[in-house]
């Protein structure tokens, strides 16, 4: 990147996946770049050593490899550790050698507060763009609330969010954790939704044709918190309910569990039934959402699943697909009416609504009109960014009408500008 690009650089860290696989990372950087930022990301490798942002003009990437962590206190300490070291080392040098002025870091892990007391030492604005409730995470994974490692949890959640010049939240209930719980200052505070922007998706027209055949879609990470086996067990007892044909359960992601998720599968005699994709990208997704009846979130409920809104809710609602998930807070604010709720998650309350589903087409259709009215009006990335943008805008405003003032400086005489610039210097 030439040294005379005149754009304000902002720096975004995410250390738990390579950038080409946040679909939030690439739409923001996508939204910083259309606002007129120079943009460069700082993650993991992928299995290819990407240089750039795919889908962006020109977002740069820095990337490190990752630490595999075993499991366990000792090895996920070292995770973050390495993380830590890695981002810091990379953003030192976007900071003094291509002359960042600005940082977001996406958790998890929230372990990168001393990063941001060190540039808002100097000047420079830090967010914190909050991903996921890592003390939930961990409660929901097995650990136990109250323990050591749930209050270390708790106090850098708090320090990630009190060391911030501004915090994102994904919802309404992350921006009231970060206000009750974090102790933040609400006007510091903005909420940007995940889910997919209107160019993302072809246009869903007209009302949905009945077909014989129905796809039942999982879409997202295949984690031990998110349920997938319960959504297999539900097509267990679907069989039971409707026979082995005409329906299919097709997975569409990639995790820590693929492979015992596929072993239960074949123990369960399911390989005719159940689909696994592997991870797929944005026209893929699109294709697949656009051919299904109906998309679930197995999401068990948890003290984590309660408050979080599950990106693949709102990239069902943005193809007009009804949802079928558990009765959660932010599932319901996400969803709406587009959205048939069980109690408890159980394999037979998933099965018995999917088969009353997939036999009513007239329900089917009155939700798809709502899924789609709420993605166009509400949910839309488009609408988030906004948000996103001003953010940046209200925190860089000094920054930006100072580099607006050298460049017509510059165009009007190169050579006094860059003695006044090296006098302000």
């Amino acid at each position: 990147m030439s040294k005379q690009d005149p754009r304000l650089h902002v720096v975004v860290a995410v250390a738990n996946l390579p950038v080409e696989r946040d679909r939030r990372v690439i739409r923001e950087c996508k939204a910083l770049e259309a606002a007129g930022y120079r943009v460069t990301v700082i993650c993991p490798r992928g299995p290819v050593r990407l240089t750039h942002v795919p889908g962006t003009v020109d977002t740069r990437i820095r990337s490190y490899r990752m630490y595999e962590s075993t499991g366990g206190v000792v090895s996920f300490a070292t995770e973050f550790a390495w993380s830590f070291l890695c981002i810091g080392w990379h953003l030192l040098a976007a900071v003094l050698r291509d002359k960042a002025v600005a940082a977001q870091v996406c958790n998890p892990p929230d372990v990168f507060w001393p990063l941001a007391l060190m540039m808002r030492a100097i000047g420079r604005p830090w967010v914190f763009d909050h991903h996921d409730l890592s003390p939930e995470v961990y409660q929901a994974r097995g650990g136990r609330p109250g323990s050591a490692l749930d209050k270390v949890l708790l106090r850098f959640e708090k320090w990630s969010q009190r060391s911030a010049s501004a915090v994102v939240s994904t919802n309404e209930s992350y921006r009231d954790l970060a206000i009750s719980r974090g102790g933040c200052d609400p006007a510091r505070v903005v909420v940007v939704r995940n889910g997919p922007s209107a160019s993302e998706v072809r246009p869903v027209d007209g009302p949905p044709v009945d077909v014989d055949d129905h796809t039942i879609v999982y879409l997202g990470v295949l984690g031990a918190q998110d349920g997938v086996d319960n959504a297999i067990l539900a097509a267990e007892k679907l069989v039971e309910l409707r026979g082995r044909l005409g329906w299919r359960l097709v997975i569409a992601g990639d995790g820590e569990c693929l492979q015992s998720l596929k072993a239960l599968t074949a123990e369960r005699k399911l390989e005719d039934v159940v689909e696994f994709t592997g991870w797929l990208g944005v026209e893929e997704i699109d294709r697949l959402l656009r051919t299904a009846s109906v998309g679930l979130q197995p999401d068990p409920r948890s003290a984590h699943a309660e408050v979080s809104t599950m990106a693949k809710t709102v990239e069902y609602l943005a193809r007009g697909l009804p949802v079928v998930g558990v009765d959660m807070v932010e599932t319901r604010r996400s969803a709406g009416d587009a959205g048939v709720y069980v109690e408890h998650g159980t394999p037979d309350e998933f099965a018995a609504a999917l088969h009353r589903l997939l036999d009513d087409p007239v329900a089917r259709a009155s939700m798809r009109s709502v899924a789609l009215a709420r993605f166009r009006n509400t949910l839309a990335w488009e609408h988030q960014a906004a948000a996103y943008i001003r953010l940046w805008g209200d925190l860089l405003s000094t920054r930006r009408d100072r580099y607006k003032t050298r460049s017509i400086a510059r165009q009007a005489d190169p050579v006094d500008a860059g003695q006044a610039e090296q006098r302000q210097r």
